[in-house]
């Protein structure tokens, strides 16, 4: 890997922060600089872009946009407030996908914040997959407890047990009717 793209990438870590809940996300501002964007108003426009994008793609900007206004120092010493935003990874991908693809940072955001997306989706279906499992073992057990109750309770027909549970849960219908 080219030690240019190296460190742009490395600059796109750098910058991402962790909210209290483990979510990452960045602010526009420090993304702007390793986008190589001089000025807030043209890469502003690409913001926008990026949200009707969203809003295009039927999903609300504002979850993946939150504007935000940061304090800043001027030359004589004194702070004014300046737009800012918190960004999540999929305002980070669409800006990058509005963005100027001359630019090499711009194009390598690109990359970055497609395969980090993908990761992440990967991650939330293994996780899924885990609480799906943990489940089914909850499951499991519980109704092997529920059996060992009813061999105590000198329960003979299990089959017969079951579908009673059916039919108290489902109003009347056993199992046979909801299959």
């Amino acid at each position: 890997m080219d030690a240019q793209i190296k460190a742009l990438i490395d600059a796109f870590d750098s910058i991402k922060k962790l909210s209290p809940t483990g979510v990452d996300y960045w602010m526009a501002r420090d993304l702007q600089i390793v986008l190589e964007y001089t000025n807030w108003d043209n890469f502003g426009n690409v913001i926008e872009r990026a949200k009707m994008a969203c809003r295009g793609a039927g999903v609300d900007a504002n979850n993946h946009f939150l504007a935000s206004e940061k304090m800043v120092v001027l030359g004589s010493g004194a702070q004014r407030g300046v737009m800012d935003y918190f960004l999540s990874r999929y305002a980070c991908y669409l800006i990058a996908m509005n963005g100027d693809s001359t630019k090499q940072p711009v194009a390598v955001a690109q990359n970055y914040f497609a395969i980090q997306t993908r990761r992440q989706e990967l991650d939330d279906e293994q996780k899924q997959l885990e609480k799906r499992v943990e489940l089914r073992n909850r499951v499991t057990n519980a109704n092997k407890a529920l059996n060992a109750a009813a061999k105590q309770a000198g329960v003979q027909n299990y089959g017969l047990f079951h579908d009673a549970g059916y039919r108290g849960l489902y109003g009347g219908i056993g199992l046979a009717e909801i299959k």
